[in-house]
């Protein structure tokens, strides 16, 4: 980094480049819904992955670091870029049939229920039965339309779950950094994701437009907002970025009406209104008060524990 970028960066304040990851978080996925009309939702899911793994290679070079971890470490990381490619995939056949902030909000829902199990209090109690009546307001609307996409949103979610644990996980692997072991899991998801979607990917290679746009989505989902996240969460206290995170669904929400001009029904704003509530409310286990966290992994846990789509 340039003594110049690395002064831009000390001077933005951290809430800055949390909100610019919250809306690139989902400004991405809401131009591939625009792509959608050029080349087939798992083709765009293909795109995104595979251009997200060509930079962070690029980037990060993260094969010099796979050398020093042991092969739990390994085994990790392929577990996490398995995880990786069938989420991306299922949240591109989601977000093709249901709106966007329906399916942001869905993506929660197992969220809060880690938080809940991790520590057992009435805060994460009350935070699970916001997030499951709101959700239940948001499926209860798609239910008989598109029970597809519901059921695709689902999986999403609990692969998003399992993304969280995984990353927890990467994140204490020493001798591997979680931005390079992000970028390991990248590379593996390229591999895992080409049986399943590559083939979808095919007719963008013969438009040059919908191969550039394609490439866009990739950067703008999976590079831009992971790299604000991190700019952000150096530098932010855990409670304040996880007060932050809330705001994500009713972010995919807005984009969702600015981008994709899906107006949602009062019934639909009520059931993102409670989850964003619920992921306000929710605390996780070394939040609590009293629990010691020690200095030097104040960032890293902060890094495995909160979410953020990759």
């Amino acid at each position: 980094m340039s003594v110049t970028l690395a002064r831009l960066v000390e001077r933005t304040r951290p809430e800055a480049f949390f909100v610019g990851s919250a809306i690139f978080h989902y400004l991405g996925p809401a131009f591939a819904v625009l792509l959608f009309a050029r080349v087939d939702p798992l083709g765009v899911a293909w795109l995104r992955i595979a251009s997200a793994a060509a930079v962070f290679a690029l980037w990060r070079r993260p094969w010099r670091r796979l050398v020093g971890i042991d092969r739990d470490g390994r085994r990790i990381v392929v577990a996490l870029g398995g995880v990786f490619a069938v989420m991306n995939v299922c949240f591109y056949v989601a977000i093709d049939r249901l709106p966007l902030g329906t399916v942001a909000a869905i993506e929660f829902l197992p969220v809060i229920l880690l938080a809940a199990l991790g520590a057992r209090t009435g805060r994460n109690v009350a935070a699970l039965g916001l997030a499951v009546v709101g959700v239940y307001l948001l499926t209860d609307v798609e239910l008989e339309g598109e029970p597809v996409g519901l059921a695709f949103a689902f999986a999403n979610a609990a692969l998003f779950a399992l993304y969280i644990v995984l990353a927890h996980r990467l994140s204490r692997i020493p001798g591997i950094g979680r931005i390079d072991g992000l970028a390991a899991a990248m590379l593996v998801a390229g591999v895992c994701v080409t049986p399943l979607a590559g083939w979808s990917a095919a007719p963008a290679f013969l438009d040059p437009v919908a191969l550039a746009a394609g490439v866009g989505v990739g950067i703008a989902s999976s590079v831009v907002p992971y790299v604000f996240d991190q700019l952000a969460m150096a530098r932010l206290r855990r409670a304040t970025y996880s007060l932050l995170v809330s705001l994500l669904p009713a972010t995919a929400t807005v984009v969702g009406i600015v981008v994709l001009s899906q107006l949602p029904s009062w019934i639909e704003l009520a059931g993102v209104a409670l989850v964003v509530a619920a992921v306000a409310a929710h605390r996780e286990r070394d939040e609590e008060p009293g629990a010691s966290q020690p200095a030097g992994d104040r960032h890293q846990v902060q890094a495995a524990d909160v979410p953020s789509r990759p």
